[in-house]
This record gives C-alpha cells, sequence and structure tokens, in this order.
C-alpha cells in the first residue's frame, strides 16, 4: 500500500517551532504529508473535535490515528515505531 500525502496530517500555525520541527522531521524520513493551518478558526475547530479537545500545535494524525504533538512524533521515530504506522 502507498501512502499518501493524505495518510499524514499535520495540523499547525506559521509561527510554531514545534510545528517546523515535525514537518522537518517528517521531511528527512521523506514522509510525505499534508499541513493545515489552523489560523483559520473554522480549521482550529476542526481540529479540537478530531484531537477530543486539544488545541496546541502541531497534531499529528497517521491514517486517522492521533499521533499528538512533535515530542510524541519524535519519540515513536526515536522508538523506531513511526515506520510500522505507516
Amino acid at each position: 500500500m502507498t501512502l499518501e500525502e493524505s495518510d499524514v496530517l499535520v495540523y499547525t500555525t506559521k509561527t510554531c517551532p514545534y510545528c517546523q520541527r515535525a514537518k522537518e522531521l517528517l521531511r528527512q524520513k521523506r514522509i510525505a504529508f499534508k499541513e493545515i493551518d489552523v489560523s483559520d478558526p473554522a480549521e482550529r475547530a476542526s481540529l479540537v473535535e478530531k484531537a477530543h479537545g486539544r488545541q496546541t500545535v502541531p497534531q499529528i494524525f497517521i491514517k486517522d490515528r492521533h499521533i499528538g504533538g512533535y515530542d510524541d512524533l519524535k519519540a515513536l521515530d526515536d522508538r523506531g515505531e513511526l515506520e510500522a504506522l505507516l
């Protein structure tokens, strides 16, 4: 099965340093992702609903599984578990 860009969603804002780190990690791993800027109130509301009330960014989803933020993504990668989710 080929990983599609829409299989990895990263909710971000332009000024968030952890968002930049998460995107850089995904790029280094050559993992395609779709970025959704939650500066738009409608997108923010969508994030809050999808992330069960969490409003902080980044919020990362892989194949509709909520991964969490940058620290969670990095921990998955450090444990060698990130690729298994893809």
